[in-house]
């Protein structure tokens, strides 16, 4: 199984790395990763962008998915995510913990749960589903 450098290196250039998304923890049935609040990252009244929060809890949602794909699949797409927005953070870092609810043949859903270090205070609760995707014969 890839490790958490593995998924760092992979996000260079791409949206996560932009992002300064650092995955933590790789594990199948946990992925961790932390990204630290700083301007790029705010919307314009002065709080962390809502979709700085989604592009988080997605990615460890995401890798999480990778770290899981059965044999012969060769990737995934996301079908379908919500997110509940609890609170939100002005600095400090935000952390996510995404955890698997189902990983199949055809489909897996995670759940992901975003948190601010420095208080301990959730910031979004985020659930997404992803297809799993096989080359064609």
């Amino acid at each position: 199984m890839p490790t958490a450098e593995d998924f760092n290196r992979r996000s260079v250039n791409h949206l996560p790395g932009h992002l300064g998304i650092v995955v933590t923890q790789a594990e199948p049935s946990e992925f961790r990763a932390e990204m630290p609040v700083v301007q790029n990252l705010m919307a314009p009244n002065g709080f962390l962008h809502a979709g700085s929060v989604v592009t988080l809890a997605d990615t460890a949602a995401g890798y999480g998915c990778v770290a899981n794909l059965p044999a012969g699949a060769v990737g995934f797409t996301t079908i379908e995510l919500k997110s509940n927005h609890l609170g939100t953070a002005r600095d400090g870092t935000v952390e996510v913990v995404a955890r698997p609810v189902h990983v199949g043949k055809t489909t897996q859903v995670w759940d992901s749960v975003v948190t601010h270090r420095e208080t301990g205070k959730t910031i979004a609760l985020f659930r997404c589903t992803q297809m799993v995707l096989y080359g064609k014969a």
